[in-house]
């Protein structure tokens, strides 16, 4: 009574298949969102002379002399950025000479920074290396100087 050929088992699970695949990739909602697009990678064998702007993420490996503006940075160990980073998360494994903005700042046990930094939140690492102020700021992206505190 509920017993079927074998020859048509085969394609009643393909066609089953089929038909459960398309709606896996169909988006649930009209407005689907766009994926995050992957961070830029600066090899070690790049050296940039200039500034670099971006609403991504970057990854140096490279040097860089010039100012950097992105969403998240990572420096790498054997990397040097030489000039001002302003980002909302900023990782830093390498070397930095210039000031640091950043909503969250965070020096590993690798990093060599000399110059200020100016955080929302900051996390330095047991074995950091660091010459500077740091500074506190609610807002340290924008530019404008903060008012002392009397």
């Amino acid at each position: 009574m509920f017993s079927k050929p074998k020859s048509d088992e085969p394609k009643k699970a393909t066609s089953t298949a089929a038909s459960i695949t398309p709606s896996k990739t169909t988006p649930s909602s009209p407005v689907a969102s766009k994926p995050k697009p992957a961070p830029s990678i600066l090899s070690s064998d790049l050296t940039i002379k200039g500034n670099l702007t971006t609403t991504g993420d970057i990854q140096v490996e490279g040097t860089i002399e010039g100012d950097i503006r992105a969403h998240l940075l990572t420096v790498g160990e054997g990397a040097t950025v030489k000039g001002e980073i302003i980002a909302d998360d900023v990782v830093v494994n390498g070397r930095v000479v210039g000031r640091l903005r950043g909503l969250k700042v965070r020096l590993t046990a690798t990093a060599r920074v000399e110059g200020d930094i100016i955080h929302k939140t900051i996390a330095i690492e047991s074995g950091a290396h660091f010459e500077g102020t740091v500074q506190r700021q609610d807002d340290p992206l924008s530019t404008k100087p903060s008012k002392p505190v009397a």
